[in-house]
Formats: C-alpha cells, sequence, structure tokens
C-alpha cells in the first residue's frame, strides 16, 4: 500500500502535457478527467478496465490530489 506521498508522485505537471493541467504520470489523462468520469457514476474498475496500464492506486492519487490541502503544479 502506498503513503499519501507515493501517491502524489503518481501525478504530475508538465507545460507540454495537455498544457500543464495535473496528469497520471505516464499519461495524458488529467486528474480533472478522472474525477468526472467518478463523479459520472463510473467505477474504479470501469475506469481500471478502459485505460489499459493503469492501476487502482492512479485512482487514489487522483482523489488525493483533489482534496484542496494537496497543492502542488
Amino acid at each position: 500500500m502506498m503513503n499519501d506521498q507515493q501517491l502524489l508522485e503518481r501525478i504530475v505537471c508538465n507545460p507540454k502535457v495537455m498544457a500543464g493541467k495535473p496528469v497520471i504520470q505516464g499519461t495524458r489523462l488529467t486528474v480533472d478527467y478522472i474525477l468526472n468520469l467518478l463523479a459520472h457514476g463510473a467505477t474504479i474498475h470501469d475506469i481500471l478496465d478502459e485505460y489499459e496500464g493503469l492501476i487502482a492506486e492512479d485512482i487514489q492519487a487522483c482523489l488525493l490530489f483533489a482534496d484542496t490541502s494537496w497543492t502542488r503544479c
């Protein structure tokens, strides 16, 4: 199990990728996009099935990043 810091390291910001929006490392999937999928009823299992290479911790990292106390980018 990853700790909070390890999870947050999975979220990166690069001005050359998706205009600098926070993304899951190694992808072009933004945190906002993943949160939107969850908000519209997608399950973690649904997302993992749709996007090969993602792991459950990537989704967990997006949720943690969304907490306003974790300001990075």
